[in-house]
């Protein structure tokens, strides 16, 4: 099952900080960021049970197809509970965000029109009632490429009791083209 938060993508919306000593991309607009927080910490709860198998954010042509997708392939070792040494994790997400600042060379460039959309591919469903976190995230049944895509490795993060898997998918070249000859 997917869940989705949507927004519209803007050229500009972005700009360098400094988080854990290196350079990240951080939204520039109040409501940007706190959407983004408010669906990165939305999906926690879900991650810290398991129930989360991949997240993506894909990126959308105005006629609503995906011409690229950011995955993050999560496993969670739920043995460990809390006993999680935080700097060791951040260690390895340090070295992970690294790798991430370095892959924009493999990304599109995207025209301003575009959107984007933050999507959770659950292992099990969560049920609404069981937990307010639900209510923030709606199914989706967003268009799939009709041929598997091209998949390009970005970075895996194995820090238990977390692993992280960081890759790009791309229309694979026989996918067909839209009609009006967007990419």
């Amino acid at each position: 099952m997917n869940w989705v938060m949507v927004n519209l993508w803007v050229k500009g919306a972005f700009e360098r900080r400094r988080y854990m000593n290196l350079v990240v991309q951080r939204a520039r607009h109040p409501q940007l960021r706190d959407y983004i927080h408010s669906a990165v910490f939305g999906l926690l709860p879900f991650i810290q049970k398991g129930m989360v198998e991949r997240a993506a954010v894909i990126f959308f042509n105005t006629d609503g197809i995906p011409v690229e997708r950011f995955v993050f392939k999560l496993a969670v070792n739920l043995s460990y509970g809390s006993k999680v040494e935080e700097a060791d994790l951040e260690f390895s997400l340090r070295s992970f965000l690294i790798k991430l600042s370095v892959s924009e060379s493999l990304t599109k460039v995207l025209p301003r029109n575009y959107r984007w959309e933050i999507t959770a591919y659950f292992r099990s469903l969560p049920e609404a009632s069981a937990n307010k976190d639900v209510e923030q995230w709606i199914p989706t049944d967003t268009r799939q490429w009709e041929q598997p895509p091209l998949l390009t490795p970005i970075k895996s993060m194995s820090s238990e009791p977390l692993c992280v898997q960081l890759y790009i998918e791309h229309p694979s070249l026989s996918e067909p083209k839209p009609q009006n000859g967007e990419v």
